[in-house]
């Protein structure tokens, strides 16, 4: 019998093996950071790569300024740079990269060229760690033999190789599956040119690409006699990942645009949080977004560099598409070339662990605002995907408290909600556009945020399975149900949907409610019956269906997934008795954040949080369909271990006598 561990809702073993197979998950492998020189420290990079032990590529552009790439692997080791922009041989650039570590890697101060660590300088890394099914780095010495074999580790057949002479000047060279008789240029905005059938750049006629190997023709670019090389190998579609070990974390493809310039790519997941993207058969950029600095949905640019040129970072027309569970990601607008093919490279967007802490997940921050622009709130110990903010008191500010607003890495581009209104999505400036990965960024200017001396709340989510998950998508119109994929990995307990483009309430489900019920997050009111809305179907594991007020067509919408998650989140109910109750959640710690809504009759949606006190005396409340401040005055929940106690004190819309309720909790 083989040994076995369990993580959340799902189990792996080594079927036979006698040994537990330990699972991958796309978060060890890749990260994207983002970071910003101070102007004199070494930049340590922290992203939890082992790079030292594992080996891998890390590749750096400046996004503020126009400085070349910079690409390091431990194949070659440091500090020998290569940059996709250039022709050049590589270079022993001791003053722009430090070193490999377990868990990231460092970048010196540099001043001679600036383009990882200078002055004031905004940065992005990407670093891609060595593991089958997902990436390799390979060097060689070229031989001029034709059809040479050049062995790889990926344990599956190669989507896209990239090559580079590091000894002499070259153009990086790349095959990739969409055409293996052709080849393009990374450094260049060239089209794709046909391998040649002599003195070619990769093996011909045949397949280059192989499970354990990729061939070469004689091309001084990739083979030449005593030249040196690296080829950087990308999986696709090769499964190895996740608690089965079935799920893929990169693809590599093509596909055409229409007379639109507008076309689509399919991937084997719902979301991508790196791509390349090039026009195949005409010139064009190699461009390269990323969620951190932005992938949106409906129409909104991402933030585009471009890996053939030393440009600084400018908005691309790249996007989700319609919706963000649908498996794609859009080109479109001026970015795209009408009737043509791109290809492209994408990986999948994470976590795929479940979190086993609620500290990894979310965080309740305040703050006293002082009036300054991008204001930068530091200290949390991840990544924020949903933030929720609120004046609590206007403190002198002479500003009135105005509700809670919701802000999400999804929509982008300063876009809020209300929940205590019915209001379409806006925009207001960048407002936590700075959002990285111990902070989130506040601004007044924006409106709202960071009033001089108001007193703030901030509730933080980061989406991972189990616990968190988030949605955009577009209505089909009553009545052609629509049903949408979700990354929970469990079937969501709570939703909240918001109709973005037009004004409407926001319905929540619950699963104490069942699917022929819904609440209005906006509302005091109590359950109310639906019979479309959730298209009378219970959520599943791997999607959810909406219809007539959460489908309207054409309109956009927005939908918060909650589960529960052992030791870290609990959505559950419970019937009043007018007394003191515990509520166990099966924590060990007490819950740091709750939400308690009455379902069969009135009662506001009231929010407590430990950053403004869960404890034995008062604990102060919000409302989140309330504009009104904090209240600090009352003590109707405390302290339990295993969750939260309500109080004796507490009034009829949190603990009525066979009253039903409704909760969230997080540890």
């Amino acid at each position: 019998m083989p040994l076995q561990a369990t993580s959340g809702a799902a189990s792996y073993d080594g079927f036979g093996g006698g040994v537990a197979a330990v699972p991958n998950y796309i978060e060890d492998v890749f990260s994207t950071w983002l970071y910003q020189a101070d102007g004199s420290s070494t930049q340590t990079i922290n992203n939890g790569i082992d790079l030292a032990g594992e080996g891998g590529l890390v590749w750096i552009k400046s996004r503020s300024n126009a400085t070349g790439h910079v690409l390091v692997d431990t194949a070659r080791g440091s500090p020998y740079v290569i940059q996709s922009n250039s022709t050049n041989a590589q270079g022993n650039w001791t003053n722009e990269f430090g070193s490999f570590s377990s868990t990231g890697f460092t970048v010196p101060y540099n001043t001679v060229y600036g383009e990882t660590n200078f002055q004031t300088r905004t940065y992005t890394s990407w670093t891609f760690r060595k593991q089958p099914k997902f990436f390799d780095v390979v060097t060689y010495t070229g031989n001029g033999v034709d059809d040479r074999q050049i062995a790889h580790s990926l344990g599956s057949t190669p989507g896209c190789v990239m090559i580079k002479r590091t000894d002499s000047t070259s153009d990086w060279v790349v095959s990739h599956n969409y055409d293996f008789g052709n080849v393009l240029f990374l450094n260049t905005t060239a089209a794709a040119i046909a391998n040649p059938s002599s003195n070619g750049y990769f093996g011909y006629p045949a397949n280059p690409l192989q499970p354990t190997y990729f061939t070469l023709g004689t091309n001084a670019a990739t083979n030449a006699s005593g030249g040196s090389y690296v080829a950087y190998v990308f999986a696709s579609d090769a499964g190895g990942f996740g608690l089965t070990g079935t799920d893929s974390v990169i693809s590599c493809g093509s596909f055409t645009t229409d007379s639109f310039k507008t076309g689509y790519a399919s991937l084997p997941f719902s979301e991508a949080q790196w791509i390349l993207v090039k026009c195949a058969d005409n010139a064009g950029q190699w461009f390269i977004v990323d969620n951190m600095r932005g992938i949106y949905t409906n129409y909104v640019d991402a933030n585009g560099l471009s890996a053939n040129t030393s440009a600084a970072e400018t908005t691309r027309n790249i996007d989700y598409g319609n919706s963000s569970s649908n498996s794609q990601f859009r080109i479109f607008g001026g970015d795209g070339v009408a009737n043509a093919t791109y290809i492209y490279i994408a990986i999948r967007r994470g976590p795929m662990k479940v979190p086993t802490s609620g500290t990894s997940v979310f965080a309740a921050s305040t703050y006293t605002g002082d009036d300054s622009s991008n204001r930068e709130i530091t200290g949390l110990s991840f990544t924020p995907d949903l933030m929720i903010n609120a004046m609590r008191a206007e403190n002198g500010s002479g500003r009135s408290p105005a509700g809670f607003y919701w802000f999400d890495r999804l929509r982008g581009k300063g876009a809020r909600l209300r929940s205590s209104q019915t209001l379409a999505e806006y925009l207001v400036g960048p407002a936590y556009e700075g959002v990285n990965f111990n902070s989130y960024s506040v601004d007044a200017a924006s409106g709202e945020s960071n009033y001089n001396p108001a007193l703030y709340l901030t509730h933080l989510f980061k989406r991972a399975p189990s616990f968190f998950d988030e949605v955009c998508y577009t209505g089909l119109g009553y009545p052609t149900a629509l049903t949408n994929t979700h990354n929970l990995g469990v079937a969501p307990e709570m939703m909240i949907v918001k109709n973005r483009s037009n004004t409407q309430s926001w319905f929540v489900y619950h699963s104490a409610m069942g699917n022929a019920q819904e609440m209005y997050l906006n509302q005091s009111a109590s359950q109310q019956p639906t019979t479309y809305d959730w298209n009378s179907t219970t959520p599943s594991a791997t999607t959810f269906t909406v219809n007539s007020s959460t489908n309207n067509s054409g309109q956009t919408y927005v939908a918060y997934l909650f589960a529960t998650c052992a030791g870290v989140s609990k959505v559950g109910s419970y019937t009043g008795n007018g007394t003191t109750q515990t509520i166990n959640c099966g924590f060990t710690g007490g819950a740091r954040f709750v939400l308690i809504k009455r379902t069969d009759s009135t009662g506001d949606w009231y929010v407590w949080d430990s950053a403004r006190g869960i404890v034995s005396g008062n604990d102060p409340y919000l409302l989140l369909n309330s504009t009104s401040a904090e209240v600090t005055s009352t003590d109707y929940i405390d302290t339990y271990s295993a969750g939260f106690e309500i109080s004796s004190s507490a009034p009829s819309a949190i603990n009525a006598s066979g009253g039903t309720f409704i909760f969230l909790a997080i540890a």
